[in-house]
């Protein structure tokens, strides 16, 4: 049975090396190798404000850790500390959603339900905590999973990384939204 707690900074190095298989390989089929690498080394990583704050988790099965995720009362709807360039403000919860930040599995535990119970358990601190609606931006791959469990979307966002020799390279993600 999966167990779920909250990361303490002393997972960060085994939850970056989980983030970046699950962002490499469960990235198949939805963008190309090019753009999975981009995103995975520019973008995805560990937000460490989240650590701090609590709103970070580890998912683990038979003791090992199989998925990792949160929320966040802040206002950064994506990325690893690498890409933060200011202050994180706080959300206030009557009028601003949630976010739903960095949610990833382990390749060879996929579409096993941990991002649905990462999911479950997110959604109800957020409630918790005052948010109504909650929001996230979507990676391709991440997408049916956060439209089966509720998720519209709002809007298609294009991010511009780095790619090949350094030539400038578009990686799609959505900006999703959901009413709890």
């Amino acid at each position: 049975m999966p167990t779920v707690r909250a990361a303490v900074h002393d997972d960060i190095a085994a939850m970056e090396a989980l983030i970046c298989r699950s962002g490499i390989d469960l990235s198949a089929g939805f963008y190309t190798p090019e753009q999975a690498r981009a995103i995975t080394d520019h973008v995805f990583g560990v937000d460490t404000q989240l650590v701090t704050d609590r709103t970070y988790f580890i998912v683990e099965e038979a003791g090992k850790m199989v998925a990792c995720g949160g929320w966040s009362r802040r206002a950064t709807l994506f990325g690893a500390d690498r890409i933060k360039q200011q202050a994180d403000p706080l959300l206030d919860p009557a009028i601003e959603p949630a976010r739903i930040r960095a949610f990833f599995v382990e390749p060879w535990a996929a579409r096993r339900g941990y991002g649905r119970l990462l999911l479950t358990w997110c959604t109800e601190a957020a409630a918790a905590g005052g948010f109504t609606t909650l929001e996230l931006a979507a990676t391709l791959p991440g997408v049916p999973l956060y439209a089966a469990c509720g998720f519209e979307k709002v809007e298609n966002i294009d991010i511009t990384l780095p790619g090949p020799a350094n030539r400038p390279l578009q990686v799609p993600l959505v900006r999703m939204r959901k009413t709890i």
